[in-house]
């Protein structure tokens, strides 16, 4: 059995997963102080993670009934991320694992994303399209096997998708994390209240919400104060709308264009849990696996996932291990 750690960003997450793929526990701590920031703070972040990491693998230890010797390896997420909080989960993996001379495996945090759908009861096989979409990235990428070489077909110009949701939330007054904030208010409102742009002058299948961002900051100086307090519902349904649009649009936009890519897709990253979203996504017409909402937010199990398919370093030849903020893909 693998013991995971994810310390990527604010959540401060472990599991134990079989070489199978059977989730004998995933335990995500959410440190629920960057809400006073309207972000997080990557210092704060990074404390609280010390604070929270041991009583969380402990609890994900106890979960699955097994102790650190039992265990066939120890997985933890090397980046992409906030680079302190990141530290702390690589440093904790490297130092359990010296101590009971136990193999690390170094994880990709997207291909944890991609490795969600590999976890049972679903076992989503490959090859599919698979479209990940969170605070920190937006792609699509064409997924050809277990492994963390898959081809990237389209990735964001600007902000991220779960970016412009929480930007969004922040202009309409709403609390941090802005995602659920937003869809909250949204479902007493009209999706069809405001034309907000969905960047389909951006070419091939990248993705830009810039543009968007901009268009509700004029919305919202056009209409005044009293007006915007009055369809904030309206201007949340409607902003909520052109992103799920600007997502899926680029999906169907690849699924039409080129008959050689698998009529198969899988979500993943934060955005995946918003309602909307998936519900358009399973009106596409392919088969399609959308994770629990647990396994698409940050989350341990779908890091011990990919690395049941990546090749594990033995002692001592993790000691020298180090995190890294920004993919090795260039994303």
């Amino acid at each position: 059995m693998i013991l995971a750690l994810e310390t990527s960003c604010d959540d401060t997450c472990a599991a134990v997963v079989t070489q199978d793929g059977e989730i004998r526990s995933n335990v995500i701590s959410s440190q629920g102080v960057h809400d006073r920031y309207g972000g997080v703070v990557p210092e704060v972040a990074s404390r609280h993670h010390l604070e929270l990491i041991g009583p969380v693998v402990d609890d994900a230890l106890a979960q699955a009934g097994i102790s650190l010797p039992e265990l066939d390896a120890i997985a933890v997420t090397q980046g992409p991320g906030l680079v302190g909080a990141l530290l702390v989960g690589v440093s904790t993996a490297k130092a359990l694992a010296a101590a009971h001379r136990l193999p690390l495996i170094p994880v990709d945090h997207l291909h944890g994303h991609v490795a969600a759908s590999f976890l049972k009861p679903s076992e989503f096989e490959p090859p599919f399209l698979i479209l990940i979409a969170s605070g920190g990235h937006t792609l699509l990428a064409h997924v050809r096997d277990h492994g963390p070489d898959w081809e990237v077909l389209g990735a964001t110009h600007d902000d991220a998708a779960g970016e412009a949701f929480d930007k969004g939330a922040r202009m309409l007054g709403l609390g941090y994390p802005g995602g659920p904030a937003l869809q909250r208010l949204a479902e007493d409102g009209d999706p069809e209240a405001f034309a907000f742009p969905t960047a389909q002058q951006v070419p091939g299948l990248d993705f830009s919400f810039s543009g968007l961002k901009t268009a509700l900051l004029y919305k919202l100086r056009e209409l005044g104060e009293e007006e915007t307090e009055r369809r904030r519902a309206d201007l949340a349904a409607s902003y909520q709308r052109a992103i799920v649009e600007t997502l899926a649009r680029r999906v169907e936009r690849a699924l039409e264009t080129d008959p050689a890519l698998p009529q198969r897709l899988a979500l993943g990253g934060g955005v995946a849990a918003n309602g909307p979203l998936r519900e358009r996504m399973r009106g596409l017409g392919v088969a399609i696996d959308i994770p629990p909402i647990q396994l698409c937010t940050d989350n341990a199990a779908m890091i011990a996932s990919a690395a049941r398919h990546l090749p594990a370093l033995p002692f001592p030849q993790y000691a020298a291990l180090d995190a890294y903020a920004t993919g090795e893909r260039g994303l």
